[in-house]
């Protein structure tokens, strides 16, 4: 069975948030993305596989290095759930309010 990736799964992972957050300001290779990383290349090329697996990033040969590249319109889809989770969590706390209200004029 193959295993479908999400951004949710992208970002569920604080290293992959990290890389992320590096390759929004740029391109990197793999090299780059390391700096500051306490992990093993071996490690933050796995983080990068699932990265690209989620459609969170590309990746182009540059000559013998490969060259990862954010697609940061991905967290389109984590906007707009956390956008309707609000939306719906606001509707019940203004129920809940209510509610509360009402119980305590009788």
């Amino acid at each position: 069975m193959v295993e479908r990736r999400d951004v949710f799964q992208a970002i569920a992972d604080p290293t992959r948030r990290i890389i992320i957050q590096k390759l929004s300001r740029g391109p990197l290779n793999i090299a780059q993305i390391g700096v500051d990383l306490e992990m093993s290349r071996q490690a933050i090329a796995k983080h990068i596989k699932i990265l690209n697996e989620c459609g969170m990033i590309s990746m182009t040969q540059k000559g013998r290095e490969q060259v990862c590249e954010a697609r940061i319109e991905r967290l389109e889809e984590v906007m707009d759930w956390v956008a309707k989770s609000r939306e719906l969590w606001s509707q019940r706390f203004e129920k809940l309010d209510r509610f509360l209200n009402e119980t305590k004029k009788r």
